[in-house]
């Protein structure tokens, strides 16, 4: 079978407050992107003789030890509560850049997730794969639901909201700067934030440009002077919004569909406009 795990956005991003755990907790609204990446599973009839399972990539280069493949974990984690499930064999096509603020792991781990319980009838439902996310990363949960949620905790505690920017188009722009996330978190003064970012995206768009904030953009911005300047043209041909999308180093705009912006930008950049 195959799917197509999706991006996503951050629409604002406030660090609440740090956790006793070293993490921190944040409130965002996630939104789902459909610039997609391409997973396949079959199920691999051949005799096994180890754990290992056969993996393989193409498209965009896939980052790290395979073996630490969040595909491959996601399988395992659901190997392990259901000892009967199948073998497998797993292809991956990579479209969506890693470390971009995308959530393209993410995404690819909890897709996993989905198809390989409708694949072998596992019965989860949606609560009970957000149980097996969260044992995979923070943002992993929201793929399970992929649809706007507005996102507390660690981005884990998930509500279903209602913003609709279907009628807007998106220009996504990465220049293929990697931006530590740890190192991103450090230089953050975690504050609760006067208004609420559930409450900002409840009202026009046409507000968020003054009201709707990234805090790790501020950092991002002094180190990587750039990334600002994308902002700014994004702005300057026609967004009703752009914003850094997670650590970064991805930026968007927002566009009303009459608008066609003029991109120009380098072409070792990462750069799609989809329709929302």
């Amino acid at each position: 079978m195959i799917s197509f795990p999706n991006s996503k956005i951050n629409l604002g991003l406030r660090i609440v407050s740090k956790r006793s755990d070293g993490y921190h907790n944040l409130e965002t609204v996630f939104y789902p992107v459909p610039v997609c990446d391409v997973l396949e599973i079959l199920e691999y009839r051949h005799r096994v003789r180890s754990s290992s399972i056969p993996f393989s990539t193409s498209g965009l280069a896939v980052e790290g030890d395979i073996s630490n493949n969040l595909c491959l974990k996601a399988y395992k984690l659901l190997k392990k509560k259901f000892t009967k499930l199948p073998h497998i064999r797993m292809h991956l096509h990579k479209v969506i850049p890693a470390g971009a603020g995308l959530g393209g792991g993410s995404s690819d781990a909890a897709f996993t997730l989905r198809l390989v319980n409708q694949m072998f009838g596992l019965g989860l439902n949606a609560e009970q794969l957000i149980a097996c996310a969260i044992e995979l990363g923070s943002d992993c949960p929201f793929f399970i639901y992929n649809q706007a949620c507005h996102a507390t905790g660690r981005g884990e505690v998930l509500e279903k909201i209602n913003v609709d920017l279907k009628g807007y188009c998106l220009l996504i722009v990465y220049p293929g700067i990697h931006i530590n996330t740890g190192r991103a978190f450090l230089q953050i003064k975690p504050s609760r934030p006067e208004q609420p970012v559930k409450e900002i995206v409840s009202g026009p768009i046409t507000s968020w440009k003054k009201q709707l904030i990234n805090d790790f953009e501020v950092a991002a911005f002094t180190e990587y002077p750039q990334l600002e300047k994308i902002k700014d043209h994004l702005y300057a041909q026609g967004a009703v919004y752009a914003s850094m999308s997670g650590s970064g180093s991805t930026i968007f705009g927002i566009f009303e569909k009459k608008v066609q912006p003029q991109t120009g930008f380098p072409k070792e950049y990462f750069v799609r406009k989809v329709d929302l």
